[in-house]
């Protein structure tokens, strides 16, 4: 039998050895090491009086919150898996969600009640977990965490560009080493603060930001939704080591701080989830004074495989080295290793390979092969073992036959100076099969016309890479991670 998880038990080894000290900070609310695993226990003793067993699935349906984390962890104590739920999902698609991964019971608010009920499965209050004024009817039972190395710990679903969401099982294993991973890439410890920015229904909000501190030792910060009106204040109250967020914010702080900022607490920021241009981490990095570090990382992976040094060489346009304890490599169509500076696929081998796809073995066969998770991502690894992410397959334009990887131009777009965003997309073309067609955002205050973008494009690109059209936007659609939606503009171009 596989011995407890390690992970399971971080609430209570932080209470024995410092039951005082920080925790977890949301809003107005500081829970210490001794109150935060007293909530985990009491919650999954709650859990057990509601018929929660090991291997069952616990969903938490709740905006960025401390009570989320509380779950995780009394779902682990209680030897089930977690899977955090979008709170902007429509009524219909956390139905799904709840029904695919044969979710237990649901902790959320009055809106997950109704939705629990609708799906004939447990509600729990998520107010009822931290500072309940009236003793918890559920004495706790004294009994430590159950759950193995071996068990599941994590149901993430994807972003469903194609179909319906898939749910990514991450098993205690596959977490502990990519935490490991991420605590030694970044030397993080006790010392360190994590400012969560990014959504906890993600593996990164998860795993990069609250799991990987807390396994070593420091604290995390629990942010509201981003605004840059207010972003840069919690960090000069809040005295963060770090914070993880997408190009989209790193953009919106950059174009819209207008006042000076004390970022001396901060040690790095990591950049993930989309490709970010490189002009753009040298205006950040040079505005702020702060180390940048681009990743890249798959939820299937346990969310990052690469990321540039902090204190090494660090590239921009790279997304960095392989992480430890990880192999990423470019391979052919056929699956033979390339050599460096060859475009090829992305394909990345370690124990934070996830177990697989919940009921889709077929998927499962065919994105893990031999051991190595196969992204989907045209990329390039130089002679010093630096990424770069060239594309998505799928995104690939065939124009006439001449293959357009639609970053190479979203980058030559980036570097106009009223551009804030830019995404490009196929539209599809009787005679040459596609053309590209871009979509760009300015940035506040600044005017550019389409006859001016394509003329910057003729500057430095190939005339057939250079896009039909141009469409300036007020704004671009996102998801709720922040990443461009490919998907809608595909869409709006075809028309």
């Amino acid at each position: 039998m596989s011995p407890v998880s390690e992970l399971a038990r971080i609430p209570f080894l932080r209470a024995e050895r410092d039951p005082g000290g920080r925790c977890l900070r949301d809003g107005g609310r500081s829970l210490d090491n001794a109150t935060f695993a007293a909530d985990v226990r009491r919650l999954a003793d709650r859990f057990g009086a509601l018929g929660v067993a090991p291997g069952d699935t616990v969903a938490v349906l709740l905006p960025n919150s401390a009570e989320i984390v509380t779950t995780m962890f009394a779902a682990w104590y209680s030897g089930s898996a977690l899977t955090p739920v979008n709170a902007v999902l429509t009524d219909d698609e956390v139905r799904y969600q709840l029904e695919d991964s044969a979710a237990a019971v649901l902790v959320g608010d009055e809106r997950a009640r109704d939705l629990a009920t609708s799906v004939g499965i447990a509600w729990l209050d998520a107010a009822s977990i931290h500072g309940s004024a009236a003793p918890d009817p559920v004495p706790a039972s004294g009994a430590g965490p159950v759950a193995t190395s071996a068990d599941f710990a994590l149901i993430i679903y994807t972003s469903g560009t194609t179909g319906r969401p898939k749910g990514v099982l991450l098993d205690h294993a596959n977490l502990a080493a990519m935490s490991a991973s991420l605590v030694e890439h970044f030397t993080m410890t006790a010392a360190d603060t994590s400012l969560l920015v990014l959504p906890l229904f993600h593996a990164n909000g998860l795993i990069a930001g609250t799991l990987s501190p807390l396994r070593a030792g420091g604290d995390v910060v629990v942010a509201p939704r981003f605004s840059p009106d207010t972003f840069w204040d919690l960090v000069e109250t809040h005295r963060p080591t770090y914070f993880s967020a997408v190009p989209t914010i790193y953009a919106v702080l950059e174009a819209r701080t207008t006042r000076p900022v004390d970022t001396s607490s901060l040690r790095f920021v990591v950049c993930g989830a989309a490709p970010m241009p490189a002009e753009l981490i040298v205006r950040f990095e040079e505005r702020f004074g702060v180390p940048l570090v681009e990743g890249y990382g798959l939820s299937e992976g346990s969310v990052a495989s690469t990321i540039n040094p902090v204190a090494g060489p660090r590239k921009p346009g790279t997304v960095g080295i392989a992480l430890p304890g990880q192999d990423v490599a470019v391979v052919s169509p056929s699956g033979d290793p390339l050599p460096p500076g060859t475009r090829g696929e992305v394909v990345i081998r370690g124990a934070n390979v996830m177990r697989g796809y919940l009921g889709r073995p077929e998927e499962t066969r065919h994105t893990v092969r031999d051991g190595w998770l196969h992204t989907g991502d045209v990329g390039i690894i130089d002679e010093d073992g630096y990424l770069r992410i060239v594309d998505r397959i799928k995104d690939m334009i065939i124009r006439g036959g001449e293959n357009i990887y639609p970053k190479e131009i979203e980058e030559c777009l980036y570097g106009h100076p009223a551009v804030l965003e830019a995404a490009v997309v196929g539209r599809p073309d009787p005679i040459l099969g596609e053309v590209p067609v871009a979509y760009v955002a300015t940035r506040p205050g600044l005017v550019v016309t389409e006859t001016e973008l394509r003329a910057h494009c003729a500057g430095s690109l190939a005339r057939f890479k250079v896009p039909e059209e141009v469409h300036v936007r007020a704004e671009l659609p996102k998801n709720s991670v922040g990443k461009l939606v490919k998907g809608l503009l595909r869409e709006q171009a075809a028309v």
